[in-house]
C-alpha cells in the first residue's frame, strides 16, 4: 500500500505505530491492544456474557476513562480555538 509522504497521522495512529515498535516481533493484535490499554489508559473495557448469535464469542463493553475524557476535552478545545473565526473558509462551498 502506497501512502503520500505528507499524510497526517492522528494521535491514535501514532499510538498504534508506537505500540507496534515497542512490541517488536511480538506485535500481534491482542498484544497491541494490551499495550495501548496499559500505556494510554484512555479506555477501560469489560467482558459481557456471550449470546447465541455471537457463536460463543464474548462481547466487550468500552468506557472512556477520566483521563480519556480530559484528553478529549483538551483536544477539542485546541481545535475549537484554532478554528474560531474560520467558519466561512472551512464551510463546504
Amino acid at each position: 500500500m502506497s501512502r503520500d509522504d505528507n499524510q497526517y497521522l492522528g494521535e491514535f495512529e501514532q499510538l498504534v505505530l508506537l505500540a507496534v515498535l515497542q512490541l517488536g516481533s511480538d506485535a500481534r493484535a491482542l498484544d497491541i491492544r494490551r499495550e495501548l490499554d496499559e500505556q494510554a489508559k484512555l479506555l477501560e473495557w469489560e467482558v459481557e456474557d456471550t449470546t447465541p448469535p455471537r457463536g460463543g464469542l464474548p462481547r466487550r463493553r468500552f468506557v472512556v476513562t477520566k483521563a480519556g475524557l480530559a484528553a478529549l476535552r483538551t483536544s477539542r478545545q485546541v481545535v475549537a480555538n484554532l478554528s474560531r473565526g474560520l467558519e466561512r473558509l472551512l464551510e463546504k462551498s
